[in-house]
């Protein structure tokens, strides 16, 4: 099989591999880069547990090839903290409990809610709850997933700590 050089920033690491057109972005970060912490959960872009940030946006991985992402930025939820500090989103998550088994967190919860903070920093609840919708989980019932975005919007949004000011 004939393979294609992709170049992608992969959570501020610049990358080149080359791999097989067909591959979907999922596999390649889980496979070639050896990043597992976006997950597998359909293959159909229906539960968002895939759900990468692709220069900025969120998008579920499963429905991206690699090559399509070629010359773009990354960011897994491996590359969401900062020197060891949790991003606000992770620590509000930990804090208002809003993950169970945790399958879903990463790619689904996290990086969805991190789009919707970097776009609305501030979110009503019912536009939380619209920012979610697509992403599925199985085990919480929603309420502290909606609880832990609305503390990491009062702690300083999507920004990492490093970054916020006043925040300890």
């Amino acid at each position: 099989m004939s393979t294609v050089n992709v170049r992608v920033s992969v959570n501020g690491e610049a990358r080149e591999d080359a791999i097989e057109p067909r591959l979907l972005l999922i596999h390649y970060l889980r496979d070639v880069v050896g990043l597992t912490g976006s997950h597998v959960g359909c293959d159909t872009s229906n539960c968002g547990a895939c759900t990468v940030l692709l220069d900025g946006e969120s998008a579920k991985s499963c429905t991206v090839l690699a090559v399509q992402a070629d010359g773009a930025e990354v960011t897994t939820i491996e590359g969401m903290s900062t020197d060891g500090d949790l991003h606000p989103l992770q620590e509000a998550f930990w804090s208002e409990h809003g993950l169970q088994c945790g399958y879903c967190t990463p790619g689904m919860i996290l990086m969805a809610a991190a789009d919707l903070l970097a776009r609305n920093p501030d979110p009503t609840e019912d536009e939380i709850r619209h920012g979610l919708e697509g992403n599925l989980c199985r085990c919480t019932g929603y309420h502290n997933i909606v609880k832990a975005v609305q503390k990491a919007a009062a702690d300083g949004g999507a920004r990492p700590a490093a970054e916020r000011e006043g925040v300890a």
